[in-house]
């Protein structure tokens, strides 16, 4: 049987072993279960992002054993530290310097039994998984496993733990179960919270508009900037235009008083001749 399942991995056209990239089935249940998986795996690339040797997936093949594709498994979230980020079809652990995902966490959908999670954490036991996580969000149960003397050992359950590896805590917080997290509130060290996108771009929306409204407010100062200098300019303009003014004015005034003078002068020297003449009595004196 064995054979079989191998033979079912092969090319029928070269006979090599096939590493299927899908298994047919969604990648969640439900909408939970998806925004879970999706604001787990964007918040932790994203916590990591300034490094190149953190690689992070969700629902990805990961084969631990060359030439054996039926030995895989798709866990929600891993983790792997070692490997360089970046795209994947699958995580063939034998080209990835043998480094199996030293953290995996599952959401549990309601078609998630018993057994099905046994079996996972039974693959994640013996194929060297650090740090094992599940979440229930309809029953709001957070567990966790930490390998311990060569296995995953249980921690019970749990409201609260902090991942050793990755640095983030885990909160079940049912007062918040119709949140965006569905009672799980997943912090990172400096005390921020994963979010959703649409949380995300919200936040982007909301940013976006208070930096137009400072730069229509910084616009609108600088027209009125723009508006009292101009004013100014104006204001100077018009102290100019009155300097001249004054400076007309007072060159009139010195033009007149010259004229004046000269009429004084030419009415005293037209009635020295009258008095030469005798035309004019000595004290008949022209008055200004």
């Amino acid at each position: 049987m064995h054979s079989n399942t191998l033979t079912a991995f092969r090319s029928p056209i070269t006979d090599e072993i096939l590493y299927p990239e899908s298994d047919g089935e969604p990648m969640a249940e439900n909408t939970q279960q998806f925004h879970l998986i999706t604001t787990l795996q964007g918040g932790i690339d994203t916590m990591f992002a300034e490094r190149e040797d953190v690689f992070c997936a969700g629902d990805l093949f990961w084969y631990p054993i060359e030439g054996n594709p039926s030995i895989r498994l798709a866990p929600d979230i891993m983790v792997v530290f070692g490997r360089p980020r970046g795209d994947r079809s699958s995580y063939m652990q034998w080209r990835e310097d043998g480094i199996a995902p030293q953290v995996v966490m599952e959401i549990i959908s309601p078609g998630n039994d018993p057994a099905e999670m046994m079996d996972k954490l039974e693959f994640y036991d013996i194929h060297g998984v650090e740090e094992y996580y599940t979440y229930n969000p309809q029953k709001l149960k957070f567990n966790a496993w930490q390998r311990q003397n060569g296995h995953l050992q249980y921690l019970y359950q749990q409201n609260s733990w902090q991942s050793p590896r990755l640095g983030i805590t885990f909160t079940v917080e049912p007062e918040n179960a119709k949140n965006s997290t569905y009672g799980l509130a997943i912090t990172r060290q400096d005390g921020t919270r994963f979010e959703r996108f649409m949380e995300v771009y919200a936040e982007f929306r909301k940013e976006k508009q208070r930096a137009e409204h400072e730069k229509q407010r910084a616009e609108h100062e600088k027209q009125r900037a723009e508006h009292e200098k101009q004013r100014a300019e104006h204001e100077k303009q018009r102290a100019e235009h009155e300097k001249q003014r004054a400076e007309h004015e007072k060159q009139r005034a010195e033009h007149e008083k010259q004229r004046a003078e000269h009429e004084k002068q030419r009415a005293e020297r037209l009635a020295a001749q009258l008095r030469a003449a005798g035309i004019l009595p000595d004290d008949d004196l022209p008055t200004e």
